[in-house]
């Protein structure tokens, strides 16, 4: 079984996007915009916090893959491809993360 990864779903987003919203919800979704889609991200988002400070683990997984399919549609909305994040997240490795907050808070 090959692994399926968050490229994989980038790609598929925007497959689906471009079909009827008659024939996908991805297509519906896309269709009703940055504020819907970032709704259901937050949505997403509070219910996996829920799964997982209630010890839900199969609900904690489910809720899981509900927020990064979200996140993905609210990035491919907002034209920013899921490359660029990786990079980010590349960049930030090369050093530690209370070094990292604290470039942040002193720019911004």
């Amino acid at each position: 079984m090959s692994v399926f990864t968050l490229a994989d779903l980038e790609l598929r987003i925007a497959e689906r996007a471009a079909a009827s919203p008659d024939e996908s919800w991805t297509a519906k979704l896309v269709g009703k915009g940055q504020g819907k889609a970032a709704q259901k991200l937050g949505e997403e988002a509070v219910e996996t916090v829920i799964a997982a400070v209630s010890g839900d683990r199969d609900g904690l997984v489910a809720e899981s893959a509900d927020l990064l399919y979200h996140w993905l549609v609210v990035l491919k909305l907002a034209g920013v491809p899921l490359s660029e994040v990786m990079e980010e997240l590349a960049r930030r490795t090369g050093r530690s993360g209370l070094s990292e907050k604290a470039t942040r808070k002193e720019s911004g």
